[in-house]
């Protein structure tokens, strides 16, 4: 049996999945979380042979969350559940430590193949994620602005466009404002925007508002 954490801040895609798992025998739902801190929490309790983890979360999430997850002595692997059906954010999370990413709209069948692949040791990348990857591997190097940003300044940015100060970013971060400022002061450069209308717009355009 598979003891699975749901760590997804809807409560309806909770049940939902707790249903799914409940007309098999193979996965057991250990645990429930609907922010960063929950999940940090039931980790320390032990018990979880897998995380199911949506990348978007009150708190703490997405990549600094992986990172966080992992800095535990026996962590156990991450397989991403999310609506983001963005190359560039599935490389992020790949990157950063994740086992695995899917996207919600998948067939059941293969939320648990991939769960399968994971558990098991390996890595599953959603299906037409990975062809849009390929191709792009194999094309000229057309991608866009916000992927040559470290992982602290795209993030950042993802929490200015979701409309937190540079405090509320800060608080969520656990770094300092003024540490921020500078993170935010650099992608501005790199990025060229002149103000955050700027950063607005181009967020929008990328579907990087969340």
């Amino acid at each position: 049996m598979i003891r699975v954490l749901i760590a997804d801040d809807h409560a309806i895609m909770r049940e939902g999945l707790k249903q799914l798992f409940a007309l098999g025998n193979e996965v057991k739902v250990a645990a429930e979380a609907s922010n960063g801190g929950q999940v940090l929490d039931a980790l320390r309790a032990g018990g979880i042979d897998l995380v199911l983890l949506d990348m978007t979360m009150p708190g703490v999430s997405g990549v600094n969350l992986i990172q966080r997850i992992r800095a535990h002595a026996s962590y156990p692997p991450v397989l991403v559940l999310t609506m983001h059906n963005e190359p560039p954010i599935a490389r992020r999370v790949l990157a950063a430590g994740a086992s695995g990413y899917l996207t919600k709209d998948n067939q059941p069948e293969t939320l648990m193949a991939a769960i399968r692949k994971v558990v098991a040791g390996g890595r599953f990348i959603d299906p037409e994620l990975a062809e849009q990857m390929v191709f792009e591997a194999g094309s000229p190097d057309q991608r866009p602005p916000h992927e040559f940003l470290s992982n602290r300044e795209f993030h950042i940015l993802r929490l200015l466009v979701r409309g937190n100060s540079v405090n509320e970013a800060a608080e969520e971060l656990s770094i300092s404002s003024k540490t921020v400022s500078t993170h935010k002061a650099r992608l501005m450069q790199k990025m060229n925007f002149q103000n955050n209308v700027d950063l607005v717009r181009y967020a929008v355009t990328y579907n990087l508002i969340e």
